[in-house]
C-alpha cells in the first residue's frame, strides 16, 4: 500500500480510536490484556468483594471443544483463591441469551477439569455478561443467577455463578459509576482512575495509538483476505454447478457419478436435474 493511500486509512483509524468505549469488546480486551488492576477493579465492584485480588488476566481465550462448538472468552481472570472469571461484553441483546451464559459456564468447567480431578476440587467459576442494555428487564444494576432447591429456595452451591451487569444503569453507586465509565469515549469523563489511565494510554499516547492502529490494520487485512477466500469458494461452487449442468444435459452419467466428479452433494445434483 502506498504512503498516499495509507495516510487516509491511518487518519480514519485514529478517528475510530477516539470513538471507542470499554463497551466495545475489542477495545476492552486490549485495555485489559496483561493488566490485572482493571479486571480486579471491575470484579470488586460487581461482586462487592473489596478484598478480591486478581493474579492473572488473559483476553480472547479460545476454549476448544473437539468436534463440537467451541467458545472464545473476552476476558479470563483468575483470583488468588483460584476462582475463574469470564467477563463478556455484549452490546446486542441476542448475544447475551440465558443459554449462551449456560454454555460459557459449562465450557469453563470443562477447561479446568482435567482427567482425574476430584469433583470437589473443580474451581468456582463466574460467567459475567456486561450488556449495553438491560436485557433482563427489571432495572437492576446486577443480576446474580444461582441454582437453588425449588420449594425451600436454599442455594444448591455447585460453585457455578452467572451474573448480568446492566450497562444502562446509572446512579452514584459503584456499579452505576462503573457502567458510566464503560460508556465513556473520553478518559477525562471517567470516574475510576485505573480505567481512565488505561483508556488514555491507548487513545492519547503515541505508543498506545500505534498499537491500536496496528490492531485495526490487522483486522482490515483479515477482513480483506476472508473476503477473497469467500470469493474463491463462491467461484469454485459456480464452476462446479456449471460442470454438473453440462454433465446432466449430456445424460451419460448417473447423478451419483456427477456429484463425485463435480464435487457437489447428491442433493445438489438432484436439485439441478429437477
Amino acid at each position: 500500500m502506498t504512503a498516499d493511500k495509507w495516510k487516509p486509512r491511518h487518519e480514519e483509524n485514529l478517528e475510530r480510536i477516539r470513538s471507542l468505549r470499554l463497551l466495545d469488546d475489542d477495545f476492552m480486551t486490549i485495555c485489559f490484556e496483561g493488566e490485572p488492576a482493571c479486571a480486579q477493579l471491575v470484579l470488586r465492584i460487581i461482586l462487592e468483594k473489596p478484598d478480591l485480588r486478581v493474579v492473572e488476566v488473559h483476553t480472547q481465550v479460545f476454549v476448544a471443544n473437539l468436534g463440537k462448538r467451541s467458545v472464545r472468552l473476552d476476558v479470563l481472570a483468575v483470583d488468588s483463591a483460584g476462582r475463574k472469571y469470564d467477563i463478556e461484553i455484549q452490546r446486542e441483546d441476542k448475544g447475551a441469551g440465558q443459554r449462551r451464559a449456560r454454555f460459557n459456564s459449562s465450557m469453563m468447567d470443562a477447561k479446568w477439569t482435567e482427567k482425574g480431578t476430584r469433583f470437589q476440587d473443580i474451581p468456582d467459576t463466574f460467567t459475567i455478561f456486561i450488556t449495553e442494555n438491560d436485557v433482563l428487564g427489571e432495572d437492576w444494576p446486577v443480576y446474580q443467577i444461582e441454582r437453588c432447591i425449588l420449594g425451600s429456595g436454599r442455594l444448591f452451591q455447585d460453585g457455578a455463578h452467572i451474573l448480568y451487569v446492566n450497562g444502562a444503569y446509572r446512579d452514584d453507586s459503584p456499579v452505576g459509576k462503573l457502567m458510566h465509565d464503560f460508556s465513556c469515549a473520553d478518559a477525562v469523563d471517567m470516574h475510576y482512575q485505573t480505567l481512565a489511565d488505561r483508556v488514555r494510554y491507548f487513545k492519547e499516547s503515541k505508543e498506545g495509538t500505534s498499537i491500536m492502529c496496528k490492531v485495526f490494520e490487522e483486522m482490515q487485512m483479515k477482513s480483506y483476505l476472508d473476503g477473497r477466500q469467500e470469493g474463491r469458494q463462491e467461484g469454485r461452487q459456480e464452476n462446479a454447478v456449471e460442470s454438473a449442468k453440462r454433465m446432466l444435459s449430456n445424460g451419460k452419467l448417473s447423478p451419483e457419478e456427477i456429484a463425485e466428479y463435480a464435487g457437489l452433494s447428491l442433493e445438489e445434483v438432484l436439485s439441478l436435474r429437477q
